[in-house]
């Protein structure tokens, strides 16, 4: 049995970042920038007006003007293509380019338009309103990757004139439920049988952090049904298998992947839930096998898959970002494996699920955090901070 550490380094060591590929800014939302965009002109390229009024020289307010002979207009897409002489104005529109000789803009309400003049009225703005060349952003202003890229990031793309950045293809992920005794949701299960979930809260896990879930058949408990359902996973990135990964006579997914391949990594982890986790590559593929019990397969996810698609999607992988927070009440001291506890973070004090019966799934649907306790720490009283990985 390993660490939790060790187990998320092997899974890491697993697999590299995805190759990237070229998407439309309309598909770019969320996905992350595989390389580095460069902007080759200012933006706005040119100073331009912030408000509709009239372009003018500064230095004609300094000297104490106070009428201008208008000269002509400049519109956003139509710019006055003549240089503006002291004494002289243009009228303009928001957007529109600054002509040649003018640094100014004295807003329309503050002047008076007569005989192809206007005449100052109500006192010179102390603003110029413009908005200079390069305020946004400048030549060579650089968009780092990787980045996931927001819906700011894509304006800015556009802005930019990239119309087709190159992101990390998002990896693809086979997700194989296992049991004689699973059904999936919708249909009519026997007594005996229970609906599969695992496989709809990991899928919605992964499809979250950018990658693309498929959910294949129930693999049976019989070695060709689990050959059959490996046999669809040719394209993946990643295996996940959920259940059939302990040491019982119907557990046969090591023994499936194995006959097919599987170089196994490790297996059995000194965590709670969690511990009869095992990982390992098939070929190109790198596979790791979930635990069937549902809130073991959640937190396995959040604590070893999580971190594996960011890196192949090209993002700083590692352990779960934590913070810390006081406990809401005691806690006894842990024992030999390290606990992650469904907890609630109310008004900033940790509300901890003490009991370990993992089929309370409505537990781990309410928590906002999982607690971690280390391994053989003391009690601790009310009031203690623990560490916690915000969900």
């Amino acid at each position: 049995m390993i660490s939790v550490r060790e187990a998320l380094d092997r899974i890491l060591a697993l697999s590299d970042r995805l190759p990237g590929e070229k998407i439309s800014l309309q598909q770019a939302q969320g996905r992350v920038l595989a390389q580095a965009v460069t902007a080759t002109r200012d933006q706005p390229p040119f100073a331009a007006a912030a408000m509709d009024g009239y372009a003018i020289r500064a230095a004609d307010l300094a000297a104490g003007a106070q009428v201008w002979q208008v000269i002509g207009e400049s519109a956003a897409g139509h710019p006055f293509l003549h240089a503006v002489a002291a004494g002289q104005a243009t009228r303009i529109f928001t957007g529109a380019p600054l002509p040649q000789g003018t640094d100014h803009v004295l807003v329309q309400e503050n002047v008076e338009v007569k005989d192809g003049k206007i005449i100052l009225i109500d006192g010179p703005n102390d603003a110029a309103y413009l908005r200079p060349a390069g305020s946004d952003f400048t030549a060579g202003y650089r968009l780092s990757a990787p980045r996931r890229l927001s819906a700011q990031d894509i304006a800015l793309l556009a802005a930019m004139n990239i119309s087709q950045p190159t992101v990390t293809r998002r990896p693809k992920v086979a997700l194989i439920a296992t049991g004689d005794e699973l059904v999936q949701p919708g249909d009519t299960p026997r007594d005996d049988q229970i609906t599969a979930s695992n496989t709809y809260g990991l899928a919605a896990m992964l499809q979250k952090i950018g990658a693309e879930a498929r959910i294949l058949p129930i693999a049976r408990d019989r070695m060709g049904s689990l050959a059959a359902v490996f046999a669809l996973t040719q394209d993946a990135d990643l295996i996940l298998t959920i259940g059939g990964a302990s040491v019982g006579d119907y557990d046969l997914v090591a023994q499936a992947a194995a006959s097919l391949g599987l170089e196994q990594s490790f297996y059995k982890v000194a965590m709670r839930p969690g511990k009869p986790l095992m990982a390992g590559r098939m070929g190109r593929r790198a596979m790791i096998g979930l635990p069937g019990n549902p809130v073991s397969a959640m937190v396995c996810g959040e604590i070893f898959v999580v971190p594996l698609i960011e890196k192949m999607l090209g993002l700083p992988a590692g352990p779960r970002a934590t913070r810390t927070a006081p406990l809401a009440h005691d806690l006894p001291a842990n024992g030999t494996r390290e606990h992650y506890m469904r907890a609630t973070l109310i008004e900033g004090a940790l509300h901890v699920a003490q009991r370990q019966d993992s089929s309370l799934l409505s537990i781990l649907s309410n928590a906002n955090a999982l607690a971690i306790f280390p391994i053989d720490a003391p009690a601790m009283p009310k009031g203690s901070e623990m560490r916690y990985i915000p969900l």
